[in-house]
C-alpha cells in the first residue's frame, strides 16, 4: 500500500470525521452513502485538499459535473460538500444559490389495473408476487416496503404503519381487506415473528429464522424482469394504484 502524503492524510482523518457526523445527524442510509461518496469524489479531483476552495473552484467543478451527470446527482454532491463544511470544518456556508437545478412538474409514473395484473401473474415467486401486490395496493416505495415488519401491520384499525419514509418521517397508510387477505396467507407460510419479507438465501424452509428482508437488488431485477416480459415500461420504482386486488 502506497503512504499518504500529507494532503491525502489530513483528507482521510477530516473524511473519517464527517462519516461520524453523518451518523450522527441521523440521516437515511442511502443520504448517508451519497453524502459520503461526494466528498471522496471531489478529494480525488482536488488532489485531496477541498477544505478552502474558492468560489470560482467550486462553480468550475460543479459546471464541470452537471456536464455528466444529472442535476438530482449533482444537488446530492452540493448538499454533500455543504454538510462537510458546516459540520466538518465548522464554517457558515456562504453559497446558497451556487447551483438552482431548473423547477419541472413530472407526475409520477402509474401502473393501470390491468397492467398490475399482468405483472402478478408473471411473477412465478411467491414473495416477490406479494411484495408487488403489496407495494402496488398501499401505494409504498421499496425502501418502505421491505422495512415492514409483522407489527407495523394494524389488522383491528385496517392501517399499516409506514416507518421512517421519506423525510425520517412515520405514516400510516389504509389497509385494504384484500392485502390483509394476501399478507395473511404469506405470513403462514413463511412464519418469521418479526419480517413481513424475509429474504429467500435459505429457502421458504429458513424464512423463518431470517433476520433481513428480501434483497433490494434481487426484488429491482425481478420487478425489470416481470415488466420486461409484460411489455410494461415504466420507469418508476413504485408500484402505484389507489384499487388493491387480489394477485393471480
Amino acid at each position: 500500500m502506497m503512504p499518504l502524503n500529507n494532503a491525502s492524510a489530513a483528507f482521510e482523518k477530516r473524511y473519517a470525521s464527517h462519516l461520524k457526523h453523518l451518523q450522527l445527524q441521523g440521516l437515511q442510509t442511502k443520504t448517508v452513502d451519497a453524502y459520503a461518496r461526494a466528498i471522496r469524489t471531489m478529494g480525488e479531483h482536488f488532489d485531496w485538499e477541498i477544505d478552502t476552495l474558492s468560489a470560482d473552484q467550486l462553480t468550475d467543478y460543479f459546471h464541470r459535473r452537471i456536464t455528466s451527470h444529472s442535476w438530482s446527482a449533482v444537488k446530492l454532491d452540493l448538499y454533500g460538500y455543504k454538510f462537510y463544511v458546516v459540520h466538518v470544518l465548522r464554517q457558515p456556508w456562504a453559497m446558497p444559490g451556487l447551483i438552482r437545478p431548473p423547477k419541472t412538474s413530472r407526475l409520477p409514473d402509474i401502473v393501470t389495473v390491468e397492467q398490475a395484473q399482468a405483472l402478478f401473474a408473471a411473477t412465478r415467486t411467491l414473495s416477490y408476487r406479494v411484495f408487488f401486490f403489496t407495494l402496488y395496493s398501499l401505494g409504498l416505495r421499496l425502501s418502505e416496503g421491505l422495512a415492514l415488519s409483522v407489527a407495523d401491520i394494524d389488522a383491528q384499525r385496517a392501517r399499516v404503519h409506514i416507518r421512517d419514509s421519506k423525510g425520517n418521517r412515520d405514516r400510516f397508510v389504509p389497509l385494504p381487506a384484500a392485502t390483509l387477505a394476501v399478507l395473511r396467507r404469506f405470513w403462514q407460510e413463511h412464519r418469521n415473528p418479526e419480517l413481513l419479507f424475509p429474504n429467500r438465501h435459505g429457502g421458504l424452509k429458513a424464512a423463518a429464522l431470517a433476520r433481513t428482508p428480501l434483497d433490494r437488488g434481487g426484488v429491482q431485477r425481478a420487478l425489470r424482469q416481470v415488466a420486461l416480459a409484460c411489455g410494461i415500461k415504466k420507469k418508476s420504482a413504485r408500484i402505484r394504484c389507489a384499487t388493491a386486488m387480489q394477485p393471480t
